[in-house]
């Protein structure tokens, strides 16, 4: 009998490989052998298939079945290869078209019934498959609007394996059936919350205006009640729109993650803000089989916000050093390497105690010296020096609420057109080299003799360094801030007041 041949995909990470699925039947005593380094819940497939086709009316056959996976040294994981193994081996029966399924990428689990469970990672995993230059991929009924984000490439949904062995030529009466859905609502994506909202703390406004424009990651210190959380939930809205491929991106981790994903594209960048009790793996990313991206791989091109930040475990922060700095998320098993993007910017806020009253003009903090110090110190010195700006909020008083009733306050469309229009300076400066904003421009580059500050701009982070206030790492991040100051002003070069007004947004939180 001829072997039948389709192929599949396997995700590690964000990134997937072809898997060519291989049957073959042979006249030996009646078996189902599964090869090619398949997980558990892969080798279950064997018994998920044999009960799925004989209750479709296309049951397998009885002979020795054996069905390989290529390549065989990579692992696989997952229930996403059923209908591939299914229509392999009924190819090489002879009951669909060897032809037709040879040119189809497979994917969906196998309920016993013969319906085509929806699986996590769809988006990605057709991303893989027009990368590989497949034309047409056939996915569950429940993941086909997922699928078709993926532009340029033929989705055929399934409701069951019988919808698909007919669909590939096989001779059998269609039978009617309920698809099986996602049992999840698709997000949808609320108005931005407004910047107009927050009243008085123009510093830390103005802060976020540089955070967003200069893709700076930011630590706010200060009492319940001073409007950290409400500044960090009106970053993403003050961030330009995703673009296609960030959006692709975006949706993918989600998918990846068991996450619903629209019937469209998003436009906003995402928020996420995980409880102070999550895992290193929750943050960072992980699992058993499939590997899945964490809260800092799904905010990729968006948001990450810890709040009380000092309660996380210290080891659970630390892991966040490393993709701070390569921007990403490095994941390692002993016989693979996972990798997710971790572009995303870091929003920390934190009380600056643990009664949360020391520094507040109207309360009275309980705790001594010695457990403030030992509070904020759960944050690790190499984390806090990746942090960019560095503010201390306070509560507004009644006089500055009614001072800002009065006054015009900054909206979240005017500040956002702020962003872009310094964005777009940083973008045409930095046209000619591998960055795009500021806040990824190495310090090399900055004090190279073309880009060079004079001393008099650089005056105050140059007593700054001698004197050990910043490290050299702070003193260049103090360069990039001065950069966007200078791009957020209109101005081509920063001066000394940019570089002091950063020196302050970088050492607010000590003063």
């Amino acid at each position: 009998m001829p072997i039948g041949r389709t192929h599949a995909v396997s995700l590690l990470g964000l990134r997937g490989a072809i898997v060519e699925i291989e049957a073959d039947i042979s006249a030996n005593l009646p078996a189902f052998v599964l090869i090619g380094l398949p997980d558990a819940a892969l080798g279950e497939a064997k018994d998920r298939v044999r009960a799925a086709a004989t209750n479709s009316g296309c049951p397998l056959s009885h002979h020795k079945i054996t069905v390989n996976l290529s390549p065989a040294a990579l692992p696989k994981h997952g229930s996403g290869f059923d209908l591939g193994i299914a229509l392999a081996i009924l190819a090489a029966d002879g009951a669909v078209s060897a032809e037709s399924i040879d040119r189809v990428v497979h994917l969906g689990e196998l309920g016993l019934d013969g319906r085509l469970r929806p699986i996590a990672g769809i988006l990605p995993a057709v991303v893989a498959a027009k990368a590989a230059g497949f034309a047409t991929v056939m996915v569950p009924t429940g993941n086909a609007d997922e699928a078709a984000l993926v532009p340029g490439v033929r989705v055929v949904g399934a409701a069951s394996l019988l919808d698909a062995v007919i669909w590939h030529g096989g001779v059998f009466d269609p039978v009617p059936v309920d698809p099986i859905l996602r049992g999840t609502d698709a997000p949808v994506e609320e108005p931005d919350a407004e910047l107009a909202d927050v009243i008085g703390n123009d510093d830390a406004i103005e802060a976020m205006l540089v955070a967003a424009a200069g893709g700076h990651h930011v630590f706010l210190l200060g009492p319940p009640g001073a409007g950290k959380t409400m500044l960090a939930a009106r970053l993403p809205g003050l961030l330009p729109p995703l673009d296609a491929a960030a959006a692709i991106e975006v949706s993918s981790l989600r998918s990846l993650a068991g996450m619903p994903v629209g019937r469209s594209l998003p436009t906003r960048p995402p928020l996420e803000s995980p409880h102070h009790t999550a895992t290193a793996a929750a943050l960072i990313g992980g699992g058993s089989g499939l590997i899945r991206p964490g809260a800092a791989a799904r905010a990729s091109h968006g948001v990450l916000f810890l709040d009380e930040a000092p309660e996380f475990p210290g080891s659970v922060l630390d892991a966040l050093r490393q993709p701070l700095e390569s921007g990403v998320i490095s994941i390692h098993r002993a016989n693979a390497v996972a990798h997710f993007p971790g572009t995303f910017q870091l929003v920390m806020a934190a009380n600056p105690c643990a009664c949360g009253q020391y520094g507040a003009r109207d309360s009275e903090c309980t705790c001594t010296p010695m457990a403030r110090r030992r509070y904020l110190g759960r944050i690790s010195g190499p984390l806090l020096d990746r942090i960019d700006i560095q503010l201390r909020v306070q509560r507004i008083t009644s006089a500055q609420v009614r001072l800002a009733d009065e006054a015009p306050r900054v909206t979240t469309e005017a500040a956002r057109e702020r962003v872009l229009t310094a964005r777009g300076a940083a973008s045409a400066r930095l046209a000619e080299t591998p960055w795009t904003l500021n806040s990824h421009v190495p310090g090399t580059w900055l004090r190279n003799p073309r880009m060079r500050l004079a001393p008099a701009t650089t005056a105050s982070i140059d007593r700054a360094l001698e004197r050990g206030g910043i490290t050299m790492r702070g003193y260049d991040r103090v360069l990039r801030l001065g950069w966007t100051l200078a791009d957020l002003d209109g101005a081509t070069l920063p001066d000394a007041d940019h570089i002091g007004r950063a020196l302050y947004l970088r050492k607010a939180m000590h003063s």
